[in-house]
């Protein structure tokens, strides 16, 4: 049950921490006297993004103790980036990129349960080293249940979300079934606080980006934004691109002089600047996920070129002419797959029945 997968990720404490002080979350605490901050905040966020500097944590007469895993989230300032937290987000929520669903849905990989712009609603909180002598800052890994808190949201409502989604799989047997009815499911929770998860899973991304990569603060705004972006698709899995954090890791990364729209020529740094994160393009469009993910990923590898703040579209049409879709299987091939996957009898059985076949032939 994924009941007990939260319990094991640590439910039980929070829930603990919040029965103690009598609150219903810690995110959603307000002071006593504060009355207007009370209804502002009852079940999800409505402030733009780009006015706050952090989730809102109130302080009550008996604070409760925020979970290590979520503090580094709650010091978030958008002063750090060099790029509009809200226009991350506006592309998280593009359909080229996660989509927005206001129900729980099965990913279409893993088959485990997303809502809103891909927030994962089951990760138990995870022990991930900074493995680079080089890089002080540390990896962000909470479970979902804890970013569900620091949204403000209310964690009755993610046990709730969580039972209705296995019901479902449960009722409709594969999550293949499951995606098909995902236009049809009723909302389960609002467009607000959607975006309140949102807004906490792109600050992780962020705070993550920087662990990922050491010079991530010499980064221009649109890369840092296209390195926060792959770490919000991938997560953990982006270890497994060893070539491209080289690359971005191995020298100090120059600050391109078309970086600014308003800046003076092109020089000899800038031009080596040009040909290294040429390299950093090349070793995501070899990857698989560009291939299977070709219109994602254009719009996220363009970003990487310092030239982009120039023209945007010039510098994705770059990525589209040399990106090709991955290769799709005609229907030649496929009854074989088939056969060999379903079929009852043994490999054996099939093999001496083609050799049967081709000795008729023959005679």
């Amino acid at each position: 049950m994924r009941v007990q997968a939260l319990s094991r990720a640590g439910l039980p404490v929070m829930v603990a921490l919040l029965l103690a002080s009598g609150s219903a979350a810690w995110a959603q605490t307000s002071p006593p006297a504060a009355s207007e901050s009370a209804a502002a905040s009852a079940d999800s966020v409505t402030a733009d993004p780009e006015t706050l500097t952090k989730p809102a944590v109130p302080i009550s007469s008996d604070p409760v103790p925020v979970p290590a895993a979520i503090q580094p989230l709650l010091d978030f300032q958008l002063s750090a980036i060099k790029f509009s937290l809200g226009d991350l987000m506006e592309q998280l929520r593009d359909r080229r990129h996660e989509g927005w669903v206001l129900a729980a849905y099965p990913d279409p990989r893993t088959g485990r349960p997303l809502i809103g712009a891909g927030f994962s609603l089951d990760l138990p909180e995870r022990s991930h080293p900074q493995t680079d002598p080089l890089n002080p800052h540390p990896f962000v890994e909470p479970s979902s249940a804890q970013l569900w808190q620091a949204a403000g949201l209310d964690p009755a409502l993610l046990q709730q979300v969580l039972d209705q989604f296995d019901d479902r799989l449960a009722a409709w047997r594969t999550a293949r079934r499951y995606r098909r009815r995902i236009r049809d499911l009723s909302p389960e929770i609002t467009d607000d606080q959607a975006e309140a998860l949102l807004r906490v899973s792109a600050i992780q991304a962020i705070v993550n980006a920087r662990a990922w990569c050491r010079d991530f603060d010499e980064l221009n705004g649109p890369q840092q934004m296209a390195v926060s972006q792959l770490v919000y698709q991938m997560g953990v899995n982006l270890g497994e691109f060893s070539t491209f954090l080289a690359l971005i890791n191995n020298d100090p990364i120059p600050a391109s002089a078309l970086a600014d729209p308003g800046a003076a020529p092109a020089t000899e740094a800038s031009v080596a600047d040009i040909d290294h994160w040429r390299d950093v393009q090349q070793s995501l469009l070899q990857s698989q996920w560009a291939r299977l993910y070709r219109v994602r990923a254009i719009a996220v590898i363009a970003m990487l070129d310092p030239r982009y703040l120039d023209d945007p579209s010039i510098s994705e049409a770059r990525i589209a002419a040399v990106l090709r879709p991955a290769r799709r299987h005609g229907c030649h091939g496929r009854p074989a797959l088939r056969t060999a996957a379903y079929h009852r009898r043994s490999g054996r059985s099939v093999a001496r029945r083609a050799s049967s076949a081709r000795s008729k032939r023959k005679a």
